[in-house]
């Protein structure tokens, strides 16, 4: 199904605009985001076709089922759980029965983790990004003769400076395994005995084995770092699926700041530590938060990166202090919760 069957179908039980709008750092290029809970219409509730989150617009719009909502809810999941206190001036429609999912059924001290441990991550991302910035990679991917090594004197020489060196080819050459010793071969060379090659191609993700003659000598003994060319593989797959999933708008904003790391990630894990001292200090939750100048400095990039995770780290110093002295429970009860989710769904279909 799509939002606009949802909406057409009166299956919508809250819609609201969320994101920067709904956070008061809204500028000029920011996007607007829409989420949403829906509750399945009964038959496709009892088929096979049950969707339980629905995307669209590159996910700028996101709705989730009810059993989903409640299901995250119940883990004090931050996105679903700041859609309990939303601004009046950013919910576009709520269904009665969404006045029953009530924030104190809810919050407990699973917010230390859901909300703190969230936060982190976005200095982590942070971090992924100056990596990225400072360490472009070519498009062009490396193959594994570039982490081949043979033994040259006391050191090392690459396979391929070797292979100039001597006037070799690759296609030529032939593999086989040392016994007892990982990711060790002898090097074979000829123009005459058909051998598979180091590689057989620019896209093996592994080394090739031939068949040698017992009278065979090789011509050198070399390495194959198997380990690092994976780790490489998956550095380059990632780098590039950043670059063509990365925000232009952000990327060109993090250049322009010159600090090197996505500053809208760190604002928002001071946006997520505020709200989870709100949550175990005072038992509310507080979407648009009063520091919003603050915020968009951290945005704007004025602050170094050591400097703010600094000062995100003693901020979940004091939210540990903070949560063994609140009196949230550890956790929501899910029978309670449970209970929830049938009276409302039954309601729902009994009114349609």
């Amino acid at each position: 199904m799509t939002i606009e069957e949802l909406r057409r179908k009166d299956c919508i039980l809250l819609e609201c605009v969320t994101g920067s709008q709904a956070y008061g750092t809204a500028t000029a290029q920011s996007d607007t985001d829409l989420k949403g809970v829906y509750v399945i219409p009964r038959k496709i509730f009892y088929s096979l076709a049950h969707e339980d989150q629905i995307n669209e617009d590159n996910n700028n719009v996101m709705f989730y089922e009810l059993h989903k909502f409640m299901d995250l809810l119940a883990k004090n999941n931050p996105n679903m759980i700041e859609l309990l206190a939303m601004p009046e001036d950013c919910i576009v429609r709520k269904h009665p029965l969404f006045d029953l999912v009530k924030p104190e059924l809810f919050l407990s001290k699973l917010c230390k983790d859901s909300f703190a441990g969230y936060a982190m991550t976005q200095i982590k991302k942070a971090r992924g990004l100056n990596k990225k910035i400072l360490n472009p990679m070519d498009e062009q991917r490396k193959s594994i003769l570039d982490f081949c090594y043979v033994v040259s004197g006391q050191g090392s020489m690459p396979v391929k400076t070797f292979i100039e060196k001597n006037g070799l080819s690759q296609e030529n050459c032939g593999l086989a395994a040392i016994p007892h010793m990982r990711e060790m071969y002898g090097l074979y060379h000829s123009t005459t005995t058909k051998y598979a090659g180091i590689v057989r191609s620019d896209d093996s993700m592994d080394v090739s084995l031939s068949s040698i003659a017992e009278n065979e000598k090789p011509v050198a003994i070399m390495s194959f770092n198997k380990d690092g060319y994976s780790k490489y593989c998956r550095d380059h797959k990632e780098y590039w699926e950043w670059v063509k999933k990365r925000n232009d708008v952000r990327y060109e904003n993090t250049i322009e700041h010159g600090k090197n790391y996505d500053a809208k990630n760190m604002m928002h894990t001071f946006r997520l530590l505020d709200m989870a001292e709100e949550i175990g200090r005072n038992g509310r939750i507080v979407v648009r938060q009063p520091n919003r100048d603050f915020l968009l400095k951290v945005k704007s990039g004025a602050f170094s990166y050591d400097e703010l995770v600094e000062r995100a780290a003693k901020k979940v110093e004091e939210i540990e202090d903070i949560y063994d002295k609140s009196t949230l429970p550890e956790e929501p009860d899910k029978e309670v919760i449970n209970q929830l989710l049938v009276r409302m769904r039954a309601e729902f279909y009994d009114n349609v």
